[in-house]
């Protein structure tokens, strides 16, 4: 079967599309914070994009209201992440961490997912994850009238849990 996208206009239709079909996708947590909020949200639009800068690269989509979602405004007020991946064992606490909360609520704290501080002055990570990225913003990718907003993000330290690093 052939999907002519141009005719298409359905943002979902083609989400669940492409989400269906780029495999193996890796999910990531992003971690972001705001006035002592923390925020996780999960994210599978995302990849590695350079290792020269190292970077990587999230898309990051609006609330139905077409508000930016707490990701994209905290990353756009604060200029950082913590990219922390998602193993078998989070996939529960992974799929609550994707409902929409109000901002003032932290998904750390209503879902009991538990977090440490990996950086000071950087968004805390998720403990027990094998791998995290600590993150700064270098741009956002203006796609003209889409409502996802890719951003690059400059990996600035890189934490992998000693039994996940082979040498």
């Amino acid at each position: 079967m052939l999907f002519n996208l141009d005719k298409n206009k359905k943002i979902n239709e083609t989400y669940k599309l492409m989400a269906q079909t780029i495999i193996p996708r890796p999910i990531a947590w992003v971690v972001t914070e705001d006035e002592g909020v923390v925020n996780i949200a999960p994210f599978s639009y995302f990849i590695g994009l350079s290792s020269e800068p190292a970077s990587v690269l999230i898309s990051v989509g609006h609330k139905p209201d077409a508000s930016p979602k707490d990701t994209l405004a905290n990353i756009r007020k604060h200029q950082k992440c913590t990219i922390c991946m998602v193993q078998e064992s989070d996939l529960e606490k992974m799929h609550f961490s994707s409902k929409d909360l109000e901002k003032e609520l932290s998904e750390a704290e209503v879902f009991s997912i538990e977090t440490k501080t990996l950086v000071e002055g950087y968004p805390p990570m998720i403990k027990g994850v094998p791998c995290a990225y600590v993150c700064e913003l270098n741009q956002e990718i203006d796609l003209g009238a889409s409502a996802t907003i890719p951003l690059v993000l400059n990996v600035k330290q890189i934490f992998v849990d000693d039994e996940s690093y082979h040498r």
